[in-house]
């Protein structure tokens, strides 16, 4: 769905008067004058709410913080020297004053009250039922997937299904089972309302409303539900996985048949509402416009002979790195995710003259994850970043200077229009079809059904193969366990913000830390299962006695 600019502004008019206690400043900022009473009763304004709801998983998907806090801290990726939220990567200061969690506790609970304001006002709207149908379908599915990000990252906080319009000065403690009991019911409505296709992309279906459930599933541990409707999404569809991965990845070819639903950010860049202060007066960061992902993974090239930046290499902010545990699980010889997910080797832009002259199209710089020989590395006239100026060969701890690395390349946009421009026009994936069949895989695990499990794996990992190497690549299932599956999402899913949460429902997220993050997992302890409930929040509220700080944090 390409939203409108115009469309948002209007609905946000009225997203002031009911964000929570802790946007203070944006509660009594209305321009417009507009209200829920005389806009949301009409067909064309409930539609702004809707868009409006939609709109909130940009301050998440293909946005730094939330980047910070679905993929760091895990198992597979360690700060760059540009890390803006170094709490969130290695835990060591990690508590309430965390600026990400704060910016996100309150873009959520804003979302989740305009899915209640929607929820609770669409008789009124004026749409015929099946319109109805349709956007409470929507509503339903945002207001679940909202919540679901709110109870996995803080537990059991503050819950309402009710329409928030003053000023709260108190929150209530409700349970993790109340959370999600209101999650099922509400994917349960979605699921019987929502469409199977649609021709304005960007909208939730019907099979990516029961992959979500799915997974819903698989976290509560009911793996017969979860293994039969992720295997209903699989055959129950028109969705293939693409013939290879690295397809995925091309800008022109974001739309694809793999993927279930994603954020669709504008191609037209201007709509992507990066800096409109009535709408998005955030004052850190880049949390609206476009993808920022291109920006994230991309080290410091630019400053190495024969390269010079550009947009093809793109902007370097040098955030994250791999750490060598994620480098490793790939066998780049039959896997061709390693080499599509990964870039490691830089083309000379500026030719260099000199004892080690350098033309335009050679190599210029080489990263690897191996050991090269120093009579290798000094005959060649390229720069070489091998295993040991960037990490400790035994333990995985950084040892270089963290500007030059291996960098995660699925998201570079050579499209963009300058080599200054932040945003993409790249989607941001939410859920695709190689997730689905891992989803089915590990819930058949749990319930035993071990050749099912290896066939949906395999059915992954063919696709993954190298061409001609397929055979290679498939696995039996004596090689199959709860870490292997781990290890498979990994191959596939590294970067997609999906891994603290794969880690947490497993039970894994504590012991692969330690064991495969020598910097996060020196600190990494159980009550970081839960992130810290801003303290903004906590000090904004009086009931400061029944709602206090997760455990563990001050």
């Amino acid at each position: 769905m390409k939203y409108s600019k115009f469309k948002l502004v209007l609905a946000a008019g009225m997203l002031t008067l009911t964000l929570p206690a802790c946007e203070k400043q944006l509660e009594e900022y209305n321009p417009s004058g507009l209200t829920a009473e005389n806009v949301y009763t009409t067909p064309a304004g409930f539609e702004t709410l809707v868009n409006a709801a939609y709109s909130y998983n940009r301050w998440w998907y293909g946005k730094e913080d939330g980047y910070s806090i679905s993929e760091m801290g895990t198992d597979l990726w360690q700060r760059g020297a540009g890390d803006v939220n170094p709490d969130l990567t290695d835990y060591t200061t990690l508590q309430g004053s965390s600026r990400a969690l704060e910016s996100l506790w309150g873009k959520l609970y804003a979302a989740v009250n305009l899915c209640n304001a929607g929820i609770n006002r669409i008789g009124q709207s004026g749409m015929t039922d099946a319109q109805m149908k349709t956007r409470e379908g929507e509503l339903r599915f945002l207001r679940a997937f909202y919540y679901w990000h709110i109870v996995e990252t803080w537990g059991g906080v503050h819950f309402t299904t009710e329409e928030t319009t003053t000023v709260q000065t108190t929150a209530n403690r409700t349970p993790v089972d109340t959370f999600y009991n209101q999650i099922f019911e509400d994917l349960n409505i979605a699921v019987a309302n929502l469409p199977t296709t649609t021709t304005d992309y960007g909208r939730v279906t019907k099979p990516a409303a029961e992959a979500f459930l799915a997974k819903m599933y698989l976290t509560r541990g009911q793996n017969k539900e979860a293994a039969d409707l992720a295997e209903k999404v699989i055959s129950g569809y028109s969705f293939t996985l693409q013939k290879s991965y690295a397809d995925l990845w091309s800008m022109t070819n974001l739309e694809n048949k793999e993927v279930l639903w994603a954020v669709n950010y504008a191609k037209e860049l201007s709509l992507n509402d990066r800096v409109d202060i009535n709408l998005f007066p955030e004052p850190y960061g880049h949390p609206r416009g476009g993808n920022n992902g291109h920006l994230l993974w991309t080290m410091k090239y630019d400053d190495q002979p024969g390269m010079t930046r550009d947009i093809a290499n793109g902007r370097p902010f040098n955030r994250y790195m791999p750490s060598l545990f994620l480098l490793r699980l790939f066998d780049e010889t039959k896997d061709s995710r390693y080499l599509a997910s990964f870039k490691t080797a830089w083309i000379a832009n500026t030719a260099v003259t000199g004892a080690k002259p350098l033309a335009k199209g050679d190599t210029a710089i080489l990263a690897t994850k191996k050991e090269i020989p120093t009579s290798v590395e000094n005959a060649k006239n390229y720069r070489t970043y091998d295993l040991s100026k960037v990490y400790n060969p035994n333990t995985g701890a950084v040892v270089g200077d963290r500007l030059h690395y291996v960098c995660l390349r699925k998201f570079d946009d050579p499209t963009r229009p300058t080599i200054a421009e932040e945003q993409s026009a790249r989607d941001a994936y939410i859920i695709r079809l190689a997730d689905v069949y891992l989803m089915a895989a590990e819930a058949n695990f749990k319930l035993g059904n071990l050749p099912k499990a290896v066939t949906q794996i395999n059915t992954v990992r063919r696709r993954a193969a190298i061409p001609g190497k397929e055979s290679q690549m498939e696995i039996a299932a004596s090689n199959l366990s709860l870490d292997f599956i781990l290890d498979e999402r990994a191959r596939e899913l590294a970067g997609e913000q999906l891994r603290w949460f794969d880690l947490k429902r497993t039970g894994k997220l504590v012991s692969r830390v330690k064991a495969n993050n020598p910097e996060a997992g020196a600190s990494i302890q159980d009550y970081h299962m839960l992130r810290p409930i801003p303290q903004r929040q906590l000090d904004a509220i009086q009931n400061r006695a029944e709602f206090t700080q997760n455990q563990g944090y001050r």
